[in-house]
């Protein structure tokens, strides 16, 4: 089966459209604020979507580009400008950063009541503890959506988080865990790799190289969820090689098509969230 997060972001859009209505009946000049640091295409893929959905529920975007070689101190004052702002409802900022960067401390900068996808230690802290009232990441929360769209049952179930990183596989780990599943995170020093995913009844692949995973890697009639998305001369593709996989596996999820569908969606809801809570 494809997994087409096409359907899964039309069920979350609806849902926004209406509370959006709300927004600007009430809240006219509200707005989200999206950082990006240099012409990174995963970025600029991400960024696209965004302003397009925003467009689809009527929620206005506003894109900060600045130079990949800002110093801290100038990304600092930016940031800190708009958390001042009342009308601004959300800010993102495209990550990873640049090294030399220091990502936990500009996520510390980022208002809590505005950070939408998870950078703020006090929104991480709720995610920690499992407390209802929380977002995660937003590409985690959106693999989470799409598996509870397609009834992909999780309680007892073996799953491999091929990622460690604070974007995707931590804090994916801990909803898979909310959900009873048993979890496995991997990464790139991982031994063995191909037997651990072959073993597993669902493997969820992050590391960004492009159609890495041939069918070896998982177990016949698994399930994939590849959230890889990378550049090469021939288009946009996944980490999973999904033509040599998609016939072994139950279900698949396409690149493009996928995960990212859904990310931009579960962003703006975060949004939505801030300011209704």
């Amino acid at each position: 089966m494809r997994l087409e997060g096409a359907r899964v972001a039309e069920q979350v859009t609806d849902d926004l459209i209406n509370r959006c209505n709300w927004l600007n009946q009430n809240r006219p000049n509200s707005k989200i604020i999206i950082f990006r640091l240099g012409n990174n295409p995963e970025d600029i893929s991400y960024e696209q979507r965004i302003l397009k959905n925003c467009d689809k529920i009527n929620l206005k975007a506003d894109v900060v580009y600045l130079d990949e070689t800002i110093k801290q101190e100038k990304f600092i004052q930016e940031i800190s400008g708009y958390n001042e702002q009342e009308e601004v409802i959300g800010i993102l900022i495209f990550r990873p950063l640049p090294e030399h960067l220091n990502e936990a401390h500009i996520g510390e900068v980022i208002s809590p009541h505005k950070d939408i996808d998870c950078m703020n230690p006090v929104n991480l802290k709720k995610l920690f503890l499992g407390e209802l009232e929380r977002i995660a990441p937003c590409t985690p929360e959106a693999v989470m959506e799409l598996i509870k769209y397609y009834n992909i049952p999780l309680k007892g179930k073996r799953v491999v988080v091929v990622n460690r990183s604070m974007v995707l596989g931590k804090p994916l780990a801990l909803l898979l865990l909310e959900q009873d599943a048993t979890v496995t995170v991997c990464h790139s020093k991982t031994e063995d790799l191909a037997k651990i995913t072959s073993e597993a009844d669902i493997v969820i692949t992050g590391i960004g190289k492009a159609n890495y995973f041939g069918k070896e890697y998982f177990k016949a009639g698994g399930v994939v969820i590849d959230v890889g998305i990378n550049f090469t001369p021939e288009g946009m593709c996944g980490d999973v090689d999904y033509e040599s996989v998609s016939d072994h596996v139950s279900a698949i999820t396409p690149v493009p098509g996928g995960i990212g569908t859904v990310t931009s969606m579960i962003l703006l809801r975060h949004a939505l969230q801030k300011v209704e809570q």
